[in-house]
């Protein structure tokens, strides 16, 4: 049963709730749904007030979007502009120019309108018929935690492999995936900066993978699908930044990839091809660093060492 149909069951025994104005039906809907938090009432008197569940995910998913990817990449246009903290950025003697930015952000804003914002009106009619749900109340923590961690492992072997597809096969990288790689040092906003088919084709590890797993569990609710993105969105900004600081994710949890990782990929063209973990590139001898590098040269010396 979705919100529509929820906030109509009880709104038919007390009369026609009020259509002006979005506090307005916060305003009713709280009298009567004292069990719900804060958060819950605001979510239902949306839906309730936009009376269309296509329209308001739609509209919900998009600013979101939007806010979130042009919010988490301000911070790091800024830090751009501090000299006393280039001693941070990898390859300090690349700083992005204002009119790199400017012209990557309206690329990315062209490919947002033309390419994600038809997919984010297709996804909810797409979810709910796997089951997803958009009612109150909602889930519980451990059972957002548990998906969260999940969604995390699924997309990060999808971006591995399909990433490492569009390296190894020269027609996919010279037209598809060349685009990604126009900055050699990346920076935030260049996180979304790719072709349409790529932004599809790697953007299915981050929408297709938790739509799957509630086609098979029939357990999702869009809010932990939205606190997905956010944070999908925040670990994609992030790797693109550009900066390594002594508190990088990456020095207290060893197995998550981050800026470094992610930075000699882009400076290199080749190896780290995984978004959040390292170890489908340990596991696969694809990891760029110099530490594996100098593991591959100690390797072949003790080789050939052997066959002399």
């Amino acid at each position: 049963m979705n919100s529509t149909v929820a906030s109509s069951s009880f709104a038919s025994g007390l009369g026609q709730l009020p259509q002006d104005t979005y506090w307005a039906q916060f305003s009713e809907i709280s009298k009567y749904n004292v069990s719900l938090n804060y958060f819950e009432r605001m979510w239902l008197a949306w839906y309730t007030y936009m009376q269309n569940d296509v329209l308001a995910t739609g509209i919900m998913s998009f600013v979101m979007h939007e806010l979130v990817y042009f919010g988490r990449s301000l911070p790091w246009i800024i830090i751009d502009c501090m000299p006393w903290l280039n001693k941070y950025k990898i390859q300090n003697h690349k700083i992005p120019t204002a009119k790199e930015q400017w012209q990557c952000a309206l690329l990315v804003l062209l490919s947002h309108f033309t390419v994600e914002l038809p997919q984010i009106w297709l996804f909810h009619p797409m979810a709910q018929y796997f089951g997803l749900s958009t009612t109150v109340p909602f889930p519980s923590l451990p059972t957002m935690a548990m998906q969260l961690a999940i969604f995390f492992v699924l997309e990060d072997t999808w971006h591995y492999f399909s990433h490492r597809l569009m390296h190894e096969v020269p027609f996919l990288y010279k037209n598809i995936h060349k685009i990604h790689h126009q900055y050699s040092a990346p920076f935030g906003l260049a996180a979304e900066y790719a072709s349409p088919i790529e932004v599809m084709l790697l953007g299915f590890g981050t929408v297709g993978c938790p739509i799957l797993w509630c086609a098979v569990s029939g357990d999702l609710h869009i809010l932990t699908m939205y606190v997905w993105i956010v944070l999908r969105l925040f670990q994609a900004i992030d790797a693109h930044s550009g900066y390594e600081f002594p508190w990088s994710l990456h020095h207290f949890l060893p197995f998550w990839a981050g800026a470094d990782h992610h930075d000699l990929h882009h400076e290199k063209f080749v190896g780290n091809y995984s978004s959040s973990f390292r170890w489908w590139d340990l596991l696969l001898d694809t990891e760029n660093s110099p530490e594996a590098n100098k593991r591959r040269r100690e390797a072949k010396i003790a080789k050939l060492k052997k066959q002399a």
